[in-house]
């Protein structure tokens, strides 16, 4: 901007000067001619419109000069101000991308070649200079999402899920209300800074409202490392870690009653660290988790008494249309038979996937099977008992899902009593934001009762719900 000024002062300076001089000069030229022709007269006609012409002319070009002088000291000094470290001057303001007009024959004024700065948009948060801990050397900006997910600090996605259950027929041991809004979930989820996100999941039901999650995710630990802290689902098997809504059935397997601690599965407050193994044969994942150790079926009568859990999980593409996830897991901690007392888990899950690439939106398939062990200890003997279920789920339309599930598990109290179930399943999606499902459903309890029942089940969702876990 200095030199900018010190240019146009010169500049100014010889316009005025010649414009004066040539002014001064007119009158003398004038005195001297004596009895002029016509020519003589046009001439002198023409030396005294000179002066005005040429003022107009450098008044013209000075406005120009100004305008093209204001427009790139504007950009001089936002990028001087960029280098500085601090804010663009004068605000937020964007520098004036009016064309500016040039008198032939001046060439044209030619655009810097270093680009503008980039000024703050509606929504995006500026990244101080030289933060840690995005991978880039000091003084770089740090990058940690687009400018979408960085407007998420002041402003999360917000979505709110609607769970309506309806059943119909006989069940004397486990019935269900005929018509029941079971669940609305909230949700609230945001990148809370270059190193963590967090994620809320609140769920109202007829019991009332509770946090069904809530977790801080840290994603730049050092070792690759990843960390979530809070309130959350355990990783045990797959069925443990889903939401209802993201399962292709409107009730849970009964494994899940008999062994982990009902509908709601096992969910608890601790800290989990994960990391990849990283090999050349598979998708590899190993998890710890601690907790406080009040996660349904596991108890902690004492601060000491928590519950740990550990979790390996490979990934591999088949094929490119098919994949195998394959985990294996482990749980452990104290019950409610006394504090001397614990319960092991040992889980074996499976799932393959197919959707050909050419028909993907019409076409896909997911097979899923889960083998759960459970061991519990008690003042007379110790308790062992075994529960899975088998399912499977085609998508035959480009709306219409078709799908069927077989359960069979022990109780956890008593190894001697056994359910079993099976079920079919039509699922109809209006849309990505709707779904509409029906369940024939047929158990065989333990007791000898039968339950034949008929659920129906809508689901829908308004807002922004991040993925789930594939």
């Amino acid at each position: 901007m200095l030199g900018t000024c010190h240019f146009v002062r010169p500049v100014r300076a010889l316009a005025w000067a010649a414009a004066f001089g040539i002014g001064i000069a007119a009158p003398g030229l004038a005195q001297t001619a004596t009895a002029p022709s016509t020519a003589a007269a046009a001439s002198a006609e023409q030396q005294a419109a000179d002066p005005r012409q040429i003022r107009a002319e450098l008044d013209k070009l000075r406005k120009e000069f100004e305008a093209v002088r204001d427009s790139y000291g504007a950009r001089l000094a936002a990028l001087e101000a960029k280098l500085a470290g601090g804010p663009p001057a004068g605000g937020a303001a964007q520098p004036s991308t009016v064309p500016v007009p040039v008198t032939p024959p001046a060439e044209p004024v030619t655009p810097p070649t270093q680009p503008p700065p980039a000024s703050a948009q509606p929504g995006e948060v500026q990244v101080p200079q030289g933060a840690a801990g995005a991978g880039g050397p000091q003084g770089a900006l740090p990058v940690y999402g687009n400018a979408s997910a960085l407007s998420k600090i002041f402003n999360p996605d917000m979505a709110v899920i609607g769970n309506f259950l309806g059943a119909t027929g006989s069940n004397t041991v486990d019935p269900a209300p005929v018509l029941e809004m079971n669940e609305a979930e909230v949700t609230l989820q945001a990148i809370v800074d270059p190193y963590a996100r967090a994620d809320f999941f609140l769920s109202a039901t007829p019991e009332g409202l509770e946090i069904e999650e809530g977790f801080l995710t840290l994603t730049s630990l050092p070792g690759g490392l990843l960390a979530k802290v809070g309130k959350f689902k355990e990783q045990f098997g797959k069925v443990n870690t889903l939401h209802p809504h993201a399962l292709s059935w409107v009730d849970q397997p009964l494994v899940m009653k008999n062994l982990l601690g009902g509908e709601e599965g096992m969910s608890d407050s601790g800290v989990s660290v994960s990391k990849l193994l990283l090999n050349p044969w598979v998708f590899l994942e190993a998890t710890g988790e601690v907790f406080q150790g009040n996660a349904g079926v596991f108890q902690s009568h004492k601060r000491r008494q928590v519950s740990w859990l550990g979790r390996l999980r490979g990934y591999r593409d088949v094929t490119e249309a098919t994949n195998l996830d394959v985990g294996l897991s482990f749980a452990r901690g104290h019950n409610d038979a006394g504090p001397d007392f614990t319960t092991r888990l040992f889980g074996v899950d499976a799932t393959v996937r197919y959707r050909p690439l050419q028909r993907a939106i019409y076409r896909r398939f997911m097979g899923r099977t889960e083998l759960i062990w459970s061991r519990r200890a008690e003042d007379v003997r110790n308790v062992t008992a075994f529960g899975m279920y088998a399912s499977g789920d085609y998508q035959f339309a480009r709306r219409w899902f078709g799908g069927a599930r077989y359960d069979r598990a022990a109780r956890a109290y008593d190894s001697a009593l056994v359910d079993s179930s099976g079920s079919l399943v039509l699922t109809y999606w209006p849309s990505e934001f709707s779904q509409v499902r029906g369940q024939l459903r047929r158990t065989k309890y333990a007791e000898g009762v039968i339950g034949n029942e008929a659920l129906f089940q809508f689901l829908f969702s308004i807002g922004a719900h991040g993925a789930h876990v594939f």
